[in-house]
């Protein structure tokens, strides 16, 4: 092969190696857990104009938000592994159809986890911004910041800068609030504080749980 020709195949290939894997990424892997919710609504609807929390694991597993939450009418719509971009893509299906008076979103941890960079996260985060906006606008919107998992410390620097440019954008919208979770969860030498964690140093215990419900309280109340 010319050798001018060669060198033209590695510019052409080498960005296509080295592009992370997050175009991969195929909402279509939650279709199961969506027709269930929307299965369960069928058989008893859930009350609309409540407080919905939705996103990834961390939703899903903060199952007892009745009793967390006295006087607030919940519903949680998390399911586990889940991209900020999933919601935005079910977004007519799992948010929607509550018309909720407040979003409560925890989401795009997987996000960063799975190589996707903080300004692609924004990207998506706007798009969210714009359908509440367009179908839901007497709706509050708030943000829970991606936390500070042990086990993703390496990505600690790009999940600071999506906290950075999420919190920057919801300063410019009415209705819309950023929760910052990220810095109490940190011990004095700035690293993850293990006690809030479980075994897997990624998902919360019920002391994480306590944490995130004594930061969030007071925005639902």
């Amino acid at each position: 092969m010319n050798p001018k020709n060669f060198a033209f195949l590695v510019l052409i290939i080498l960005p296509v190696l080295n592009s992370p894997a997050q175009t991969a990424h195929d909402p279509a892997q939650w279709e199961k857990e969506i027709a269930a919710f929307e299965r369960s609504d069928s058989l008893q609807p859930p009350v609309k104009k409540g407080v919905l929390f939705v996103g990834s694991s961390s939703v899903r597993l903060w199952d007892d938000l009745p009793q967390r939450f006295p006087g607030q009418k919940t519903l949680n719509r998390g399911f586990g592994g889940s991209w900020l971009s999933d919601a935005v893509h079910y977004f007519d299906r799992i948010i929607l159809p509550y018309e909720p008076k407040t979003i409560v979103v925890y989401s795009g941890e997987n996000d960063i986890a799975g190589g996707k960079s903080a300004r692609l996260l924004l990207k998506d985060f706007k798009k969210l911004l714009a359908l509440k906006g367009k179908h839901l606008p007497g709706s509050r919107l708030i943000f829970i910041s991606l936390k500070p998992s042990p086990s993703r410390f390496a990505k600690m620097k790009e999940m600071k800068k999506a906290n950075h440019l999420i919190s920057a954008r919801m300063k410019k919208k009415k209705r819309a609030v950023f929760v910052d979770v990220f810095t109490p969860m940190l011990d004095a030498q700035g690293k993850p504080r293990e006690e809030l964690f479980r075994a897997d140093r990624l998902h919360m215990n019920s002391s994480g749980y306590d944490l995130w419900t004594q930061i969030v309280r007071p925005h639902l109340d």
